[in-house]
């Protein structure tokens, strides 16, 4: 670069690092363009208005980029922002908020397919497939699947487009002929419209639209599931209440494993929580057996647990002394206190004897009982097990827990056995990366932190494991046939 005019001035020869930008009056090029305007008279005064105005906007420009990286390089050093305030209730911007939040569901309802579009799906599907001559089961290959699908737009309308596309034909097994059963289709397409039909719902309940659901509003998308499931239509009215809080408590036991009061929609969504509640749309009960009634923690055979009977003195609240009625009574006093301590809040005296277990904490207490094979249900009992709370178990801690096992288990008559012995068991059972303790992740890892649990806690768990053999024998042999 030049920085002197080819009139026979001498050339700038500082080194480059140190060379400045000379100003605009020095350059050749502005005073040859000043030389030929002059006084105006080159180009008349309009050019030169025109260029002063350039030159000020230029200035104006290059200011402002000076500005903004001047300010940026203050704000480097500065944590950035990552909370914005939401609206003020009765405000402009929350209202519009709450139009388009409106107007935005309404919309993706409307593209939804309703019982009468999937009833028609149906028909279309079953009236344009083939029937396997080998299995009677009806297919059909991808020239029948756009066929359908050109007919279902017609009947339809342009809504259901979306299930007939390449990549969901690809998503199904096929037989040799490369063909695919349409009842596992027509089953995608129904739950793909009822995740979606659910996702809404709950959206329409989120109050500050942040993608979670809090107990209140869990609640209130159960009471809306009510009176479309078959199986709870009936319920006695002043139940409906407590029964919504029960429901409610399962979804959060799982889908708020940190206990922060809410929970993500997305995960309720992929939960197994929401499909055994949607389990109870079948009409009849009939079709349904007390076993399977019992195992489902929203029917309402399930849902009106002990908490009423366990709860002597009628206080709302259940006792440690109390809380050993549970199970018949099977579970051990160290466990009981533990789960006091781990899992119960605190009375407002501060006193250890003040403090009870309310309808929520008996729920959870319900929950990990019953699905203690599952992480949340296993992190709830181990720190119970969790004796000094170090995040480890170690033979001191074992012995410590099977001690009450033993005892209950001498009582009942059964054989005498060696403690150390059921701790080797154990041991051999996880496997624990480190051989001088037990954690959390060793039991997940060995898939039998469940049984481990049970035998540590209940005398009836470990009943269950010493007999697993025959359990086991007694399920394979065939029922015997009834003389005649």
């Amino acid at each position: 670069m030049y920085s002197g005019s080819s009139d026979g001035e001498s050339h700038d020869t500082t080194p480059p690092t140190q060379r400045k930008i000379p100003p605009a009056s020095s350059m050749l090029w502005v005073r040859n363009l000043r030389r030929y305007i002059g006084s105006g008279a080159g180009l008349g005064s309009e050019a030169l208005m025109v260029l002063v105005l350039q030159e000020l906007e230029t200035k104006r420009i290059l200011l402002e980029i000076f500005k903004d990286k001047q300010q940026k390089s203050q704000e480097a050093g500065t944590i950035p922002s990552f909370y914005k305030k939401k609206p003020e209730e009765g405000s402009i911007s929350g209202r519009v908020q709450r139009l388009a939040k409106y107007r935005f569901l309404k919309k993706q309802s409307d593209l939804l397919l309703n019982s009468d579009d999937l009833a028609a799906m149906w028909n279309c599907l079953r009236e344009n497939c083939v029937i396997d001559d080998g299995t009677g089961a009806e297919k059909m290959n991808y020239e029948d699947f756009c066929h359908i699908a050109s007919v279902c737009t017609e009947q339809i309308g342009p809504k259901c487009r979306r299930f007939f596309s390449p990549s969901n034909f690809m998503k199904f097994e096929k037989d040799e002929a490369g063909r695919i059963a349409i009842l596992p289709f027509y089953l995608y397409v129904m739950r793909t419209v009822s995740l979606t039909q659910a996702r809404i719902d709950m959206s329409e309940l989120d109050e500050d639209s942040d993608g979670f659901l809090q107990s209140h509003e869990m609640e209130s998308y159960i009471l809306g599931l009510i009176p479309n499931l078959a199986q709870l239509r009936d319920m006695p009215e002043p139940f409906t209440q407590m029964y919504c809080r029960i429901a409610s408590q399962k979804f959060f036991f799982f889908c708020d494993p940190h206990r922060r009061g809410k929970a993500c929609i997305k995960k309720i969504l992929l939960s197994n929580c929401l499909q055994e509640l949607m389990e109870l749309h079948q009409e009849s009960e009939e079709e349904v057996t007390d076993t399977e009634q019992a195992e489902n923690w929203f029917s309402l055979t399930s849902a009106q647990h002990m908490f009423l009977a366990l709860d002597k003195d009628c206080s709302g609240s259940l006792s440690k002394q109390e809380l050993k009625e549970y199970a018949d009574g099977t579970l051990t006093e160290i466990f009981i206190e533990r789960v006091f301590d781990e899992h119960v809040r605190r009375g407002k005296s501060g006193s250890g004897n003040s403090r009870e277990m309310d309808f929520d904490s008996f729920l959870d207490f319900v929950l990990a009982l019953e699905n203690k094979d599952t992480q949340e249900g296993l992190t709830y009992l181990f720190r119970c097990l969790d004796l000094q709370g170090r995040g480890f178990l170690t033979t001191a801690d074992i012995h410590s827990l099977f001690r009450d096992v033993h005892q209950k288990w001498i009582e009942g008559g059964n054989y005498e056995l060696c403690i150390e012995d059921v701790r080797d068991e154990i041991w051999d059972m996880v496997k624990p990366s480190d051989p001088l303790k037990i954690t959390l992740d060793d039991l997940l890892g060995c898939k039998q932190g469940g049984t481990v649990a049970s035998m540590l806690i209940d005398v009836r768990g470990f009943w269950a494991h010493d007999n697993r053999e025959n359990l086991l024998q007694e399920e394979e042999e065939p029922p015997e046939e009834e003389s005649q």
